[in-house]
């Protein structure tokens, strides 16, 4: 009977991760679709400033790590200085700008698919700048997501989708969310090189580094002259209330999804987060054509499901490793997960998770297996 109910708490405690985890993030695309795509007012004025969700993002979750910091912190010394986030900061501030500027041009399924292909500049680097060979499970996974993401890219748009883009421009798009991926890529493994040279970092201080950093770039760029773009933006929330309040929903949303992916790291691994997040986003691009008028073919369809199909089989594969694997695995607190795994902030918690650092820079770890082989 114990058992049974043990069994139970799992089950809703599982049901529990996956509705907070989909919840957060379904309606943070749906307020990242909104605030790129809807005309405010009677004027009907567009939001353009969109790298302006990037500075707020950055401003919440400096206050989230610092706020964590002093509730958690053990005090130990020997964490990185904050001036050497610099260069990192400059990447994690050029790259999201990227791909949330990329609405403009692509709608957000679009947008959505091209940037679940980070495997594929995590296998380039891998196998161009570190020589590692991969399996052909994962040559077959890699094939599956960039066919797909190329046939929805070549497809015609519905010119319904393209009359809500400010301006509509397909290969720009595409383009801005792969320099996001690959901008990414440089951020993790200079990540990876503070980590090796300062190894009681942890995750917070590095949200921390990060986030400051951000926020000091993203200040100068939008407030640093008389006429930036941070002025006309937060004019604009003055005189559009509700873009303000859909900004401040959309920061709140990401600090919630991440203390949900913490829970289900740290009570079921990192298979299951990744199971969870992946089809989150497929569940994306279904509300987003169904609730926000984004129509797609059946041609578009089939692209979809190949890109997930091909991120699926990632799964299934990762699974059969771990099955193979010795089981020899320590038990795991939300506490460890917070302060081992290697993340920059909300916007890109899910991705990070998913693809630590370790991973674009050397061994294609799980996120329990850094952990523990942190641990040693």
């Amino acid at each position: 009977m114990e058992t049974h109910g043990s069994g139970l708490r799992r089950v809703l405690v599982f049901g529990f991760c996956v509705v907070g985890i989909w919840s957060a993030y379904i309606y943070q695309g749906v307020l990242q679709e909104t605030l790129s795509t809807k005309r405010f007012g009677p004027d009907g004025n567009r939001f353009e400033h969109l790298a302006f969700l990037n500075l707020a993002q950055n401003v919440v979750c400096l206050i989230w790590s610092y706020i964590m910091l002093k509730l958690w912190s053990s005090g130990n010394a020997g964490g990185a200085p904050m001036w050497t986030y610099w260069s990192a900061g400059i990447t994690n501030t050029i790259g999201p700008a990227m791909g949330i500027e990329a609405l403009k041009y692509i709608s957000y399924p679009a947008q959505v698919l091209a940037k679940s292909s980070k495997m594929i500049p995590v296998m380039l680097m891998g196998t161009l700048v570190y020589g590692k060979r991969y399996s052909f499970p994962e040559y077959v996974c890699t094939l599956l997501v960039a066919g797909g993401v190329s046939i929805f890219a070549l497809l015609k748009t519905s010119s319904k989708t393209i009359s809500k883009l400010a301006h509509p421009n397909a290969p720009l798009g595409y383009g801005l969310c792969f320099l996001n991926l690959a901008f990414d890529g440089f951020t993790n493994a200079t990540q990876d090189s503070i980590k090796a040279r300062y190894p009681k970092t942890s995750a917070w201080e590095i949200m921390l580094g990060m986030n400051l950093w951000g926020t000091i770039y993203n200040m100068i760029y939008m407030f640093g002259w008389p006429h930036g773009s941070g002025f006309e933006a937060v004019q604009f929330c003055k005189q559009h209330p509700e873009a303000a309040w859909d900004i401040f929903l959309y920061c709140l949303c990401g600090a919630v999804g991440q203390n949900f992916i913490f829970l289900t790291i740290s009570r079921f691994g990192s298979l299951a987060n990744t199971t969870i997040t992946t089809t989150r986003k497929f569940v994306s691009i279904v509300v987003s054509s169904l609730l926000s008028g984004n129509p797609l073919s059946t041609k578009q369809w089939g692209s979809v499901v190949m890109v997930f199909s091909g991120l699926s089989y990632h799964i299934y594969h990762k699974w059969r490793k771990s099955q193979r694997a010795p089981k020899k695995r320590k038990p795991i607190n939300v506490l460890v997960a917070i302060k081992e795994l290697n993340y920059r902030n909300g916007m890109d918690v899910e991705d990070i998770l998913n693809y630590p650092g370790v991973n674009t820079t050397s061994e294609m770890l799980t996120d329990e297996q850094t952990i523990e082989r942190r641990g040693k």
